[in-house]
């Protein structure tokens, strides 16, 4: 798709937006992660590029998604030295391309530097200047690559996760960066999370630029974790073997789950936002495919989308393709048909 293609798109994009109401301009309702493509994947060559491709993104549009958000890892887009891998970036505007020429729009998620990954004990981000400087850089980089891509089509996202002990470290950071990329771009689209895994109960902890609209207010949300991560191999559940159950008490003794208590914790970030006058927009959620728990994973994730059509929240599933546990629509045993049915009536 050449680059006069994105800039006729930019011109007729007019959408219904979750939380915007229909006008010109980045807006997002329906999406879906494209996970372990450029980021948390060793993959490269071959392996890489085929493993999210044209097909893909109009499989996606066809479907009824909006948009894609798109984890992209500094040790997959940079080298060591901070120059730039012109291979990933190549993948990353083919898939930006593709895009366009699909209608879905994309945000394009710095998911995991050098000095911060959500679940490291140690995050030279939050404590080493140099490692802060980095980070911005990575940012004047990724902005010269994708300047040119409509504001209506591309949004940025500062950071996944961001997990500090003390919130005004990530406050910090995020003024920092706001004033670099604002520097750059002036109406760029800007999604910032909030601290300790984006979660919805520090939301307002975060101090955000104000009187910029064109800054989303983003969290992600798998609760009750028991059921989300049932049995996953890579936390504290892997070996549980009580069933769970949804609604209502999760295991046996344990906290009570619905749609009622989605309404509530989402309120707390719908608060915020609103105080600001920007919109909402739940990064990521999603829940493990595992044959004991089938019915209560549909029903939660009906349930999901429910509160946030409620409350006019955008969201992004997690995931496109099962990689690391089993969050994907499409897996080895195929396509979940209704798991699409459920995340795009």
């Amino acid at each position: 798709m050449k680059r006069l293609s994105i800039m006729l798109l930019a011109a007729a994009v007019i959408v219904c937006s979750c939380n915007q109401g229909s006008k010109e301009t980045f807006t997002l309702c329906k999406g879906v992660n494209i996970a372990h493509w450029l980021s948390q994947s060793n993959a490269r060559g071959e392996a890489r590029a085929s493993y999210f491709t044209a097909e893909d993104v109009a499989q996606i549009a066809g479907w009824g998604f909006d948009h894609v958000r798109i984890p992209i890892d500094e040790e997959q887009m940079f080298h060591e030295n901070g120059t730039k891998d012109p291979e990933a970036f190549t993948l990353l505007h083919s898939a930006l391309d593709e895009c366009a020429a699909n209608g879905l729009r994309a945000v394009v998620d710095l998911h995991i530097l050098r000095s911060h990954h959500f679940n490291a004990s140690v995050k030279p981000l939050f404590t080493e200047r140099a490692a802060q400087e980095s980070f911005y850089q990575c940012w004047r980089e990724i902005s010269g690559e994708l300047k040119d891509y409509p504001v209506s089509m591309v949004a940025y996202e500062l950071m996944n996760e961001p997990v500090a002990d003390d919130p005004e470290d990530w406050n910090k950071i995020v003024k920092e960066c706001y004033d670099v990329i604002r520097g750059l771009e002036k109406e760029r689209v800007i999604v910032i999370g909030s601290n300790m895994w984006q979660s919805y109960n520090t939301v307002d902890k975060l101090s955000l630029p104000e009187g910029d609209p064109n800054i989303i207010l983003s969290f992600h949300y798998y609760n009750p974790m028991p059921l989300t991560h049932y049995r996953a191999g890579w936390t504290g559940y892997r070996d549980l073997m009580d069933p769970v159950s949804y609604p209502g008490e999760v295991l046996p003794g344990g906290e009570s789950y619905d749609k009622e208590r989605f309404l509530k914790n989402f309120s707390k970030v719908t608060e915020v936002a609103q105080k600001l006058g920007i919109p909402v927009y739940c990064g990521e959620y999603g829940c493990l495919a595992f044959k004991d728990n089938e019915a209560q994973r549909y029903r939660w994730l009906e349930d999901m989308n429910s509160a946030f059509d409620s409350l006019s929240i955008a969201r992004a599933v997690w995931c496109y393709r099962e990689g690391k546990g089993g969050f994907g629509i499409l897996s080895p045993n195929g396509t979940d048909n209704r798991m699409i049915e459920i995340l795009t009536r």
